[in-house]
């Protein structure tokens, strides 16, 4: 599956401002957008009971942000966390809990000597297959 993920370049800033705005917790949020192009970032509290090595997203945050994708006429197409730790590659629970598999999920990494620090992925199935990423003014 060779196919790329369409996001303006600031809301790459954004996420990765946010990883690394406490590199030793995971970040997470939702990405919206139009016509396939993403164009907005929403951040959102890492519920996790271990936020330094998972995340997870209050269902009524998700709900709450999913009614005003609607309101604003966007459309809900990625999700976005950090491994502080890690390689920035789906891990098992990545995996297991992407129960979204329309949306574009963001990997990023706060680590400096990661190689490729914002990568992403589509994940169906039970299997991630890699997006190159198309920055759009």
């Amino acid at each position: 599956m060779d196919r790329a993920v369409a996001i303006r370049t600031e809301i790459l800033k954004r996420i990765n401002a946010h990883a690394h705005s406490d590199p030793s917790r995971e970040c997470c949020g939702l990405l919206a957008g139009r016509d396939g192009v993403i164009t907005d970032a929403y951040p959102a509290l890492n519920m996790a009971s271990d936020p330094a090595r998972g995340y997870e997203i209050a269902p009524q945050q998700v709900v709450r942000l999913m009614r005003e994708f609607r309101e604003r006429a966007l459309e809900f197409l990625g999700i976005y966390h950090s491994h502080p730790r890690g390689e920035n590659e789906p891990s098992r629970r990545d995996i297991e809990q992407a129960y979204y598999s329309e949306a574009v999920y963001f990997i990023l990494s706060p680590r400096p000597e990661a190689a490729q620090p914002i990568r992403a992925f589509s994940i169906r199935e039970g299997q991630a297959y890699e997006l190159s990423i198309k920055t759009v003014a």
